[in-house]
């Protein structure tokens, strides 16, 4: 089986490039809310992740201001994550898969889920407009087309967006 990572920055558009794959039939992970899920569903991991960041469970938007902050939740975080897309990655009939994520490229722990990275972005002022966010993530995290195997700039409308995902699936 084939999974791609697919990935890029805030407001890029990896969320309707993934609800269009979902909506063709491949199997997608997205891994915000699955993350989101296991702070529910992980007994203690609310009340670990207060203990080693030494903030309450309700301020943790302020790990994208404190990478030591967002250091200390990725150790606890990511392998829970590893082992639940292995888990989700076990139980899919589908031979092409994707994973959804703008935090796994680049970190080492990840590496092993996916064999290609689909870079999903586009020009900063439209991601801005789409997401206001951009302007403090873009300060934390970096993209670039030499970090992926395709890329897709997203600039346009739903329907172009949809041709270039097409176009894309052609060359798998």
């Amino acid at each position: 089986m084939k999974t791609v990572l697919v990935t890029g920055p805030i407001g890029g558009g990896k969320s309707a490039c993934c609800r269009y794959l979902r909506s063709l039939g491949y199997p997608v992970y997205d891994c915000d809310s699955r993350c989101k899920a296991l702070y529910e569903e992980v007994p203690g991991l609310k009340s670990s992740i207060e203990k080693e960041l030494g903030i309450p469970f309700q301020e943790l938007g302020r790990i994208f201001t404190d990478p030591l902050l967002m250091e200390k939740l990725e150790a606890l975080v990511y392998p829970l994550m590893v082992r639940d897309i292995e888990s989700w990655k076990s139980g899919q009939g589908s031979s092409l898969l994707f994973i959804e994520s703008a935090v796994a490229h680049g970190k080492e722990i990840f590496r092993h889920l996916y064999d290609s990275v689909l870079l999903i972005t586009a020009d900063y002022a439209v991601r801005l407009a789409r997401n206001p966010d951009a302007a403090l993530r873009d300060r934390l995290q970096h993209f670039s087309a030499d970090m992926a195997d395709y890329t897709i700039i997203n600039g346009s409308s739903l329907r172009h967006l949809h041709d270039e995902i097409d176009e894309y699936l052609d060359t798998l």
